[in-house]
């Protein structure tokens, strides 16, 4: 969409390098004063071609390029792929290894959104609530680092279950970040929903409306900020979910109303830091025993995977919004083809009815208010028998002629 201006207003440019962006967009915003008129976005800053390189990886290699799509939400990636592949091999994971993957996923959630919620006090200009927000997130960090050896890659999902188990003797410390989140709920609450600054900042700012959100297909906490009650977790139940029975978070569950704000976004992400303890002590207690992986021996798995043919989805609520993956086996080593649409996907478009009609000094923390992941969203596309295409020899030659320009110039 282009911006057509007038005499009376102008055209401003937020990032993409800027401080109140964490990744790289460019937010183009046609201004009258103070008031945003109309505004638009450029993606396309951050290229890495992951899944172009699956194509040239088995199976078992792409779940490490899956769990790099996004730093964050990067077991609900691998969880999705291998969901994927499962369907087409018809390979059927064992019910423990499905608790540990709800397990991780749950920890994950939490750890996005302790995330998030400092990122928004700091785009706020509250550095302190930053610090002590991401001082709780600490603890779920610790305990990703006890069960699986990372504090954020964290390894755990391989194709037909998982490749740690969460031992019984880990319970407790899983319990015990259970208990400290719902003592540090209150404080939560009060630095972000009590607090009028914080209120003033964010109340009837960068509104979403239900109907706009449904038109524009929004997801995620984004989505139920403006009260539609949709989560995978409850309308598609993977996992063990089934058997938690989960229903989505929306802000009146709270608050009694529903405005899609940017503050009932903030409602609904720390609801649901509440909720995934509730999950986590669920699984702990309820934890089935048996295996965890339908087949202990990658090399005899992927000689299975070789052999088959089809294609399928992979569909999980990752901590933004619903994740997708798209896997097709042709009966070779590597898979034909391999698309992914993460949560911000979906989630860009609503920027602009949230973005129009407010102040430009919102613009970062209305930019924020979706998490907005854009190495998640970024693909390379290569088109063979292109001229226009460069491959790595031109732009290893065109790097070498542009160094040595520069070393002239400066000479």
């Amino acid at each position: 969409m282009r911006l057509s201006r007038d005499k009376n207003s102008f055209k401003i440019s937020v990032g993409p390098v800027h401080p109140a962006l964490k990744e790289p967009i460019q937010l183009n915003c046609l201004i009258a004063g103070e008031k945003i008129k109309s505004v638009d976005f450029e993606l396309s800053q951050a290229h890495r071609g992951i899944e172009w390189i699956a194509t040239r990886r088995n199976p078992i290699q792409i779940l490490y390029l899956a769990e790099r799509i996004c730093g964050i939400c990067n077991i609900c990636h691998t969880i999705s792929f291998c969901t994927a592949v499962e369907k087409i091999a018809g390979i059927e994971v064992p019910a423990r290894a499905q608790y540990v993957r709800t397990m991780g996923a749950e920890l994950e959630r939490i750890h996005s959104h302790l995330l998030w919620a400092g990122v928004a006090a700091h785009e706020l200009g509250f550095d302190s609530a930053m610090h002590y927000t991401w001082k709780a997130r600490e603890k779920v960090l610790d305990v990703i680092e006890l069960l699986s050896g990372n504090r954020i890659t964290k390894g755990i999902p391989t194709i037909g279950g998982v490749r740690r188990d969460f031992e019984e003797k880990n319970h407790a410390k899983i319990i015990e970040a259970v208990e400290y989140y719902r003592s540090v709920f209150g404080k939560l609450k009060a630095i972000f929903l009590d607090d009028p600054v914080i209120k003033s900042r964010t109340k009837d700012i960068g509104v979403l409306t239900k109907k706009d959100a449904l038109t524009l297909c929004a997801v995620g906490p984004t989505a139920r900020a403006s009260g539609i009650a949709r989560d995978v977790r409850q309308d598609e139940p993977y996992a063990a979910y089934p058997d938690f029975g989960l229903k989505a978070i929306t802000p009146d569950q709270l608050t009694g109303e529903i405005k899609g704000d940017v503050f009932d976004r903030i409602v609904v992400r720390l609801l649901e830091v509440a909720q995934s303890a509730d999950i986590l002590e669920f699984c702990v207690k309820n934890m089935p025993g048996g295996k965890i992986v339908y087949e202990e021996k990658p090399i005899k798995l992927l000689a299975q995977l070789k052999g088959v043919h089809g294609e399928a989805t992979g569909r999980l609520e990752a901590p933004r919004g619903e994740v997708f993956h798209y896997v097709k086996l042709v009966g070779e080593e590597s898979p034909y083809s391999w698309k992914v649409k993460p949560p911000t996907y979906s989630n860009l478009l609503p920027w602009i009815p949230m973005l129009e009609g407010e102040q430009v000094a919102d613009i970062p923390i209305i930019a924020a208010s979706i998490d907005p992941c854009m190495s998640c969203c970024n693909r390379a596309v290569v088109a063979e028998n292109n001229e226009n295409v460069l491959n790595h020899d031109m732009l290893h030659r065109l790097s070498v002629e542009k160094t040595e320009n520069i070393r002239g110039q400066l000479a």
